[in-house]
């Protein structure tokens, strides 16, 4: 089992930037892929950016691409991700989640795929 708790949600108004947080605890490999999703009122939960717990490729969706950065701290157990230049489109809730095993790059972007989910924080950007 993993458990995950995000964090560092809020208001910002547009432009400003935001960092969240996910604490997790529990077993993961070098082949878990570490995402994040996110979820506007009325939408389908949508990718945000993933990697796996070893390092190499970061993914990105095209929305975010250039804005957002995926980061860890290995100390923490903690998978960040850095949010700039926000947009009124951005606002949703966000979730972390783990895909405990190995699966290729390609399907990284589907929920479906993930077995453990956080919460969620809700980010709003509005002026």
């Amino acid at each position: 089992q993993v458990q995950l708790v995000e964090s560092g949600g809020g208001f910002v108004q547009p432009g400003g930037s935001l960092r969240l947080s996910c604490v997790f605890s529990g077993r993961i490999s070098g082949d878990s892929v570490m995402a994040w999703f996110r979820q506007a009122p009325g939408a389908e939960r949508e990718f945000v950016a993933a990697r796996s717990w070893s390092g190499g490729t970061t993914v990105y969706g095209d929305a975010v691409k250039g804005r957002f950065t995926w980061s860890r701290d290995n100390a923490k157990s903690t998978v960040l991700l850095q949010m700039n230049s926000l947009k009124t489109e951005d606002t949703a809730v966000y979730y972390c989640a783990v895909r405990a095993r190995r699966i290729i790059v390609g399907e990284w972007k589907r929920p479906s795929n993930y077995d453990y989910w956080g919460q969620g924080t809700q980010v709003t950007v509005s002026s």
